[in-house]
């Protein structure tokens, strides 16, 4: 049985009285998304219709998923808001601190010694609160959440970006701060605004080496890493049925990277397959009785341009496989065109690395799809000239491969199978690579392709692709190699072509596992015992943060004027910095230091106006923070755009930057600033970006009269003794100004409840 069966149960008890009352006050009929989302709405059953893109509405989600290095921090807000249980079923996952280095069994044994102190806290801290954990090499936690706790019109929030994946079994799944994530598991709604909705039919079938993956490399092609920012991305039409529910949760996954809110498929027959496949017949069952509110309504998929607010159309017959990058997941070629791309551009032609796996692409199909490609290698006397890496998704799907002989076929042809973990996908990778200032090029299955992403070097040419293509590319040890037409020279000296990979969507033998990894809370955890010691530096209880003055921000120092792309890995770097995730003070010296600085076009390199020196960003805004001075960061398009990870927001909160000036924002990090209590603010003209100088002084003015719709004034103060205003932007609702005023969402949490 199930996890929460009854939770679940109880959701389509109710889910389609609230879906009739949903119809009715809308007027109209109803997309998946909306239906989901009225049914769970904080106040019950729908008594008003809410408008896409401008209303914020209260939403009751049913789960909460934590990984461990975002958990940490959601877990010690939770700590402050005085609750002895989490009001919702909530799980933690241990997946993003295991750093790949030589293969899975010497990593997660390095891994458990070097963050048992961190690796304790969460075990504890859920087993006191009710919360499930599942151990270090339990999985991804994307996967688990798929084999286990996703199901057909649930809502889930998670504290990892890419939480969407369980759209691939019809929930609506949202990435979110880990302020949010304590808010629902103390027991209180949670805010969104209400998503527009961008439809994409599908239609034909795959075939061949196109998959999956090819859909979503596409996709980002079209609408751009930040066209889907405020959107819900829901998937339909005979193509969409016809793929798998991995394939399905593959292209979910990876919607994070064109900024939507989430993305979804509608409950069908490969939905159930996958459910009964992982022991939860009984959601299959019960999902089947309310079927009919687990789909739009037909009048929207005769008509979807009525319906949705963009509609896009591809036909799967006609999908050619896609190899997306470099430092950018939305820039698409076409398989056919990506050889003559790579001579063009100059990038480095061979090939160093192939890595499959990550929580995109790590399901039973994906690996026997990759395998197949692999045993061509073998049975062809071909020769792998790259290196090549495997990550399982989870201790379920790399039990069942190792069974079924997949592992074995990869390890013929020299692959090395990491942990059931992240690793390189977040830059948990140990490289080892002759010159790390080389340029070089590698490719991957992942979901993310940033400058530095997966390795920390800046020369390293990042693509992104499926694994059956990644496995074969990485055979040929060219990124100029295409399989559909390429033939390759094997030991033998015979000229010889791949095979269009085969894969099987379940095993045929069903899934097995020893230990899948899980620990249950226990059912009394008030006894339990939490503790932080004070010398630590990966962990470290929070302090408060200070109320809003109550006047003007006058005097403001511009710490960083950031140019161009500006992501969380930017703003808070990842791999090496993801062992103090629980350490707020230790992880703010990573603060900007990926930033582009305007005004010299270095990282991690700006002007202190104190002294008129340059030094690190860190520093520099200790220094401020040292003489009582606040300061303000300014940003191009997107600012934030990528990981959920609200340290990008805590960081300068806890440095004393006021805040965050920009031509516009990806969704989560701006949640996750107003959530600290930070202004996060748009240009009203993008133009008077340009007129920010590098020793401004910057006043914010209307502060006293803080409203929503209104508008702020920003004052420049140049050296030069002139002046200049301009007015900048806000989203932010009475409930958020709230925030702002009391320093954090959290503490007005604790005013209210007296904590």
């Amino acid at each position: 049985m199930a996890f929460d069966f009854d939770m679940i149960q109880r959701v389509y008890d109710g889910f389609g009285e609230r879906v009739e009352a949903a119809r009715q006050v809308v007027g109209r009929p109803l997309t998946l998304s909306e239906k989901i989302l009225y049914a769970h709405l904080s106040a019950g059953i729908p008594q008003k219709a809410y408008n896409r893109g401008k209303d914020y509405v209260d939403f009751a989600p049913d789960r909460v998923a934590m990984q461990d290095a975002t958990a940490q921090m959601a877990l010690l807000q939770f700590m402050q808001a005085g609750r002895p249980q989490v009001a919702v079923p909530s799980t933690v996952h241990c997946d993003h601190l295991i750093q790949a280095e030589v293969g899975a069994a010497k990593d997660l044994e390095n891994a458990n010694n070097k963050n048992r102190e961190v690796y304790d806290f969460l075990a504890s801290i859920s087993n006191k609160y009710g919360i499930g954990f599942w151990k270090p090499g339990a999985g991804i936690i994307h996967q688990v959440v798929l084999e286990n706790y996703a199901f057909p019109g649930g809502l889930m929030i998670g504290t990892d970006s890419h939480t969407p994946n369980a759209g691939g079994l019809g929930m609506i799944a949202i990435g979110v701060g880990g302020a949010d994530a304590c808010d629902v598991m103390a027991g209180l709604p949670w805010e969104l605004k209400m998503p527009k909705l961008i439809g994409v039919k599908l239609t034909g079938k795959l075939s061949g080496w196109a998959s999956a993956k090819d859909v979503i490399l596409r996709v980002a092609g079209i609408l751009t890493v930040k066209g889907g920012t405020g959107c819900i991305v829901e998937y339909f039409g005979e193509g969409a049925d016809s793929l798998s529910a991995t394939g399905k949760a593959t292209i979910c996954n990876m919607g994070a990277e064109i900024g939507a809110t989430t993305s979804i498929f509608a409950y069908d027959d490969k939905m159930a397959d996958y459910l009964r496949s992982t022991e939860r017949a009984d959601i299959a069952e019960a999902a089947n009785a309310v079927r009919q509110y687990l789909r739009s309504d037909d009048e929207v998929y005769a008509d979807p341009t009525t319906y949705y607010d963009q509609v896009i159309e591809i036909n799967l017959s006609d999908l050619e496989p896609h190899i997306n990058g470099p430092y950018t997941p939305d820039l698409a070629w076409p398989l056919s065109k990506f050889a003559q791309a790579v001579k063009e551009n100059g990038w480095p032609e061979k090939l160093d690395v192939g890595l499959i796996g990550s929580c995109t692409n790590s399901s039973y199909e994906d690996l026997t799809r990759a395998a197949s490609v692999a045993q061509q290698a073998i049975t062809k006397n071909l020769k792998t000239h790259s290196e090549y890496t495997v990550t399982p998704g989870s201790e379920l799907v790399r039990y069942t491969t190792e069974r079924d002989g997949l592992l074995d076929t990869f390890e013929q042809i020299g692959g090395v199978v990491l942990a059931n973990a992240c690793g390189p996908c977040i830059g948990q990778w140990a490289r080892h690579i002759d010159d790390p200032n080389r340029k070089n090029s590698i490719i991957t299955s992942f979901n993310r392709n940033f400058a530095k992403r997966n390795d920390g070097l800046a020369n390293t040419h990042s693509f992104v692709a499926s694994p059956e293509l990644v496995t074969a590319m990485a055979i040929a040890g060219s990124l100029t190699f295409n399989p559909m037409t390429d033939k390759l020279t094997n030991e033998a000296g015979e000229e010889v072509m791949l095979d269009e990979p085969q894969g099987i969507e379940l095993p045929v033998s069903g899934f097995a596992v020893e230990d899948a990894g899980y620990q249950a809370p226990a059912e009394d955890g008030s006894g339990v015992q939490v503790v932080v010691s004070p010398t630590s530096d990966r962990l470290q209880l929070l302090e408060s943060f200070k109320a809003w003055e109550g006047t003007d921000l006058n005097g403001l120092k511009v710490l960083i004027k950031a140019k161009g792309k500006c992501t969380t890995d930017h703003i808070s770097m990842a791999g090496p910095w993801l062992k103090y995730r629980g350490h707020l003070d230790n992880i703010s010296n990573n603060m900007l230091i990926g930033a582009v600085n305007y005004f010299n076009e270095k990282t991690n390199t700006v002007k202190n106006q104190l002294t008129g020196e340059y030094g690190e960003v860190p520093a520099v805004q200790r220094a401020y923070k040292a003489a009582g001075i606040g300061s303000i960061v300014v940003g191009d398009e997107n600012y934030g755009e990528g990981s959920s990870r609200e340290h990008a927001a805590m960081e300068p909160r806890f440095l004393g930057v006021r805040a965050i000036l920009v031509k516009s924002f990806a969704r989560i990090h701006e949640t996750n600033l107003k959530k600290q209590g930070m202004l996060a603010l748009t240009f009203a003209d993008p133009d008077d970006y340009e007129d920010i100088r590098e020793d401004d002084t910057i006043d914010i003015l209307g502060l006293t009269n803080f409203t929503p719709n209104g508008q702020l004034t920003i004052r420049l103060n140049h050296a030069d003794g002139t002046t200049q205003e301009f007015q900048v932007n806000h989203t932010y609702n009475e409930t958020q100004i709230e925030w702002f005023k009391a320093g954090s969402a959290l503490n007005l949490i604790k005013q209210k409840q007296n904590v």
